[in-house]
């Protein structure tokens, strides 16, 4: 009997933030203009299809607003948890920073991974100059640990 997929939707007050299929990654990562992103999708889409059974990890999750349907980001992890810990990325379309669908969604997301096992830890990098990103994680009650790649 064929295991039956199940599709996690996590529902904030505005956005329903779902896993992306291969297929959707794919389309997202041939759109994209940045090479960095297009790289990035390129990266998360190898992790999803060279470990499917931890491709929950790699996806990224799109952020859908309830009102319209209208796709405004995405966020992911960078990979399963290690030593008990998972990183998470995100990123939304100019014209929708600045009214908390970031934050919104970043939440929903840090409260998922807090109940899948063995994640007791989620940290975030981001740039010294990027304030935004910063204040999204502040909020979120994210705590300075030192500097790693981005900052």
């Amino acid at each position: 009997m064929a295991k039956e997929k199940k599709t996690i939707v996590l529902k904030s007050k505005r956005l329903l933030i779902s896993p992306m299929s291969d297929e959707e990654i794919a389309k997202l990562s041939e759109e994209e203009e940045s090479e960095e992103l297009k790289q990035a999708y390129g990266e998360m889409l190898e992790g999803c299809r060279r470990d499917p059974d931890n491709r929950i990890w790699y996806t990224p999750w799109k952020m859908i607003l309830k009102q319209d349907g209208t796709m405004i980001g995405d966020a992911d992890f960078k990979g399963p948890a290690q030593d008990h810990a998972v990183e998470i990325g995100y990123g939304i379309r100019k014209e929708y920073e600045g009214n908390g669908y970031t934050t919104e969604a970043v939440q929903a997301l840090v409260e998922w991974a807090f109940s899948q096992k063995d994640v007791i830890f989620v940290e975030a990098e981001t740039a010294p100059d990027n304030k935004a990103s910063q204040r999204i994680l502040e909020k979120l009650k994210f705590v300075p640990d030192g500097n790693g790649e981005e900052g």
